[in-house]
Formats: C-alpha cells, structure tokens, sequence
C-alpha cells in the first residue's frame, strides 16, 4: 500500500492539535523537514511541545515555529545558533528543557522501542539530574531518564520507497530515525521517491512500518554555516 499522500497538508491538520508534543528530526539546518515544518506553521497550531535537537536558525527551521508563537516548551540539546531562541529562554518566555544529546536521541530511541524509562550516568550530579530517580549501578550513580512519545514525528529523508522505507545521505541521517520511531504518527519527506524493491533491504535506514504518510521533499536545502578554503592552483612544471 502506497503511504505518498495526494494531500499531505489536509492529512496534517487533520492530527494537529494545540497543545501536543512533535519530534522533529535534523541537526542545525541539515537534514531538517523544512516542508512538514512550513505546513505545520500553515495549520496554525499553537501550544506545541518540541522535541528536536535544536531550533534550527533564526527564521529557517523550527525557528519559523517559534517566531509565530507557536511552541510553549522544547527539549533540545543546544541553542547556540538561533538568537531569538535564546533571548525568549533568557526572558522567561519559552519552557525549555536541556537534554544531553545522547540522551536525547536515547529517549527518542527508547519511545520507539517500547521502553518506558532507562537509567544512564550522562547528568548526574548536574542540574539535568534534579527531580529524577537516582540508582547506583556497578558504582556509578545514574539517572531515571523518561522515553519521548510523541504525538507526531516530522523527518527528512534522501530517498524513500512508496511503502514509506526510507534512506538517508550521510550526516543528514542524524535524529531522523529516532524521531521516526517515537511518533504515533510519522510524516516523511524525501527527495526522491522509488518503487518498492528499488531500495536495497540493507540500505533501509528507517523501516516503513514507523512511517505513516510519505510527500515528495520540493524546499531548497540550506546551509547553515559555509566553510571553504582555497582551491589548489596549478602544479609547475620543471
């Protein structure tokens, strides 16, 4: 059964709701769902529980969901690159909640895999421990960390199948899985799109059995910090 969706934007709104929780895959600009993000900022949604790795920049990326005042709270692990992010954490305006990158992924991960909690030495002894269970294992004291289930997963792929098997390129792959795996509801998109059987069962980085709707990806890619250096010039001759 074919998961490319005719209408992705009415499919959308028709399970967003003020007040959820989304798992958005991405890292900086790279590998984001610029796309699903735009239709969500579209549905006019408000209240919205963000759990990504960070907030993209200012005005690209969940940056565009923050700057229409629709996100209340967000577990992320940096900030560093979108300004208004920090300013409206620094004024008491936005709820945010650090979590240790590989925390973050490991909760994604845990939501997933039907694994409510999980204990890990990562922020103990930290502010990020406060309020949590502690337990002593092998003489090491962990943390209680909670499994993320979110309402609705948004992830950015390079190549997927119609049955929604996904592939991603490279770096790009980064929290895309993870938030996959802990949406009740997964939208993809991809560049490109194949017929099933075209992608190898060992190049899958996603099963479609974690994805629910599938769009062909049309945004342009951004980057978010261009690093170059002088080509070579030509070799002399002797």
């Amino acid at each position: 059964m074919s998961k490319v969706s005719d209408d992705i934007a009415a499919e959308l709104a028709a399970v967003l709701r003020d007040g959820m929780t989304i798992a958005v895959g991405g890292f900086g600009l790279c590998g984001i769902p610029t796309d699903l993000i735009a239709l969500v900022r579209d549905s006019g949604v408000r209240g919205l529980t963000v759990a990504s790795n960070n907030l993209g920049v200012d005005g690209k990326g969940l940056g565009i969901l923050l700057e229409n005042g629709q996100i209340d709270k967000v577990l992320s692990s940096y900030v560093g690159e979108n300004r208004f992010f920090m300013q409206q954490y620094i004024d008491g305006k936005l709820d945010v909640e650090f979590v240790p990158q590989g925390t973050l992924a490991e909760r994604m991960r845990a939501g997933g895999s039907g694994i409510p909690a999980f204990y890990t030495p990562t922020g103990y002894g930290t502010p990020v421990a406060e309020g949590k269970p502690v337990a002593e294992f092998n003489g090491r004291r962990c943390v209680l960390e909670r499994a993320i289930h979110a309402d609705v997963a948004l992830v950015h792929a390079r190549t997927a199948d119609t049955f929604g098997n996904l592939r991603y390129r490279l770096t790009a792959r980064n929290f895309n899985p993870l938030a996959a795996m802990c949406g009740r509801t997964t939208f993809a998109e991809a560049e490109q799109i194949v017929e099933p059987g075209e992608l190898a069962p060992d190049d899958i980085h996603t099963p479609g059995v974690f994805v629910h709707h599938l769009m062909r990806a049309t945004a342009a890619k951004d980057i978010e910090q261009r690093t170059t250096h002088p080509r070579p010039g030509p070799k002399e001759v002797a």
